[in-house]
């Protein structure tokens, strides 16, 4: 006696990942997501590697879960895949307080963002 499992809610070609509660503001991990929108999954993952920002190397493991999702659930064939989609959402901000001169405080805010990623199979062209 349960609920009945939820339709698939993305095609049969495709796959995702999301990452939650990553500890950076959601715009510095836009930039990195940027990176690897519509690239093939070889390519964005090279990028990741040798990025210079802390974040990609979260963002890279959340690429290598959709990759392994694709590959192991839904039996894709991974030199075919291709970064779909890469979008950030905002989550909690935590708010702190730093003390300064004359008995006053400023507010430090501490955001985390979600990041998904969805690939999809594009078959190779024919040469």
């Amino acid at each position: 006696m349960g609920k009945a499992a939820a339709p698939r809610a993305l095609p049969e070609n495709e796959a995702k990942a999301v990452a939650r509660m990553l500890r950076v503001s959601p715009q510095k991990l836009n930039l990195v997501a940027q990176l690897i929108r519509g690239k093939k999954v070889s390519h964005a993952l090279a990028d990741l590697q040798f990025s210079r920002k802390r974040i990609a190397v979260d963002v890279r493991k959340c690429l290598e879960s959709a990759i392994a999702n694709a590959e192991n659930n839904h039996d894709l064939d991974v030199d075919d895949l291709v970064v779909k989609e890469a979008y950030v959402g905002k989550a909690l901000v935590l708010k702190r307080f730093h003390a300064r001169a004359r008995g006053r405080g400023a507010r430090i805010l501490k955001p985390f963002a979600n990041l998904t990623i969805v690939v999809r199979e594009v078959p190779a062209e024919v040469a």
